[in-house]
């Protein structure tokens, strides 16, 4: 059976890592800087309504569990902020500052953002029906319909690809946000930067694990085809 042909742990096992490092490291920068207060005392939560107040946009702010969950929602006009993000903190400035981040580019028609809000339905249906139509056609030598599933397989890569310019964006929006309305100053500048670039890195590994994945079903498919 291909499911288990060592070929797929070569480009399986560099993504996996990766992501796990990636995961470790937004994970070990969140918390360094969640124990460094801010010199102004504000929250994330505060940060949001301040904003609000100097940018003149107002969309509804709620609470949902959890740590590191914190998003806005462009559907339903929301920002939720996860528990941490009531801290007095560097990290849970930047997290909320970052999301804010994602309002404006909503509120400006941000085309990145508007684009993956456009391919959702179409990687939500790839993700699973793209590796199915892969595995049955492969199995049963129907080259039209493995590659039919590595096509719509792609829309996951094409996804990837896309959220990463629309998250830098709103990382350099909310560092503009908070230096310009001087939330932070100094160091917390520097340490608000590094808590976005960790964060930022785990979708990078996002866009090398999708790649990878999609190079696999196709190095599988080139391979039937020559044999």
């Amino acid at each position: 059976m291909f499911y288990f042909n060592p070929v797929y742990y070569a480009f399986a096992i560099p993504g996996l890592l990766l992501a796990l490092w990636a995961q470790a490291m937004v994970r070990s920068t969140f918390a360094r800087y969640a124990r460094v207060p801010t010199a102004s005392g504000v929250t994330g939560a505060a940060v949001a309504q301040l904003f609000m107040q100097r940018t003149g946009l107002r969309f509804s702010v709620s609470s949902i569990p959890g740590t590191l969950t914190d998003n806005y929602n462009p559907g339903t006009k929301t920002l939720n902020l996860s528990q941490s993000s009531v801290q007095n903190s560097v990290a849970s400035v930047a997290v909320v500052a970052h999301e804010f981040g994602h309002a404006v580019q909503d509120a400006q028609n941000y085309l990145p953002l508007r684009l993956r809000g456009a391919i959702v339905p179409a990687v939500n249906l790839g993700a699973w029906v793209g590796p199915l139509l892969f595995f049955i056609g492969f199995l049963f030598n129907m080259y039209n319909l493995a590659l039919a599933g590595v096509i719509a397989f792609a829309a996951t890569a094409v996804f990837a690809i896309v959220t990463l310019p629309v998250e830098l964006n709103a990382s350099d929006r909310a560092m503009q946000l908070l230096a310009s309305n001087g939330v932070l100053v100094g160091e917390e500048l520097v340490g608000a930067r590094k808590v976005l670039n960790a964060a930022a890195f785990t979708y990078v590994a996002a866009v090398a694990q999708s790649l990878l994945q999609l190079l696999y079903f196709v190095s599988m498919l080139a391979g039937r085809r020559r044999s």
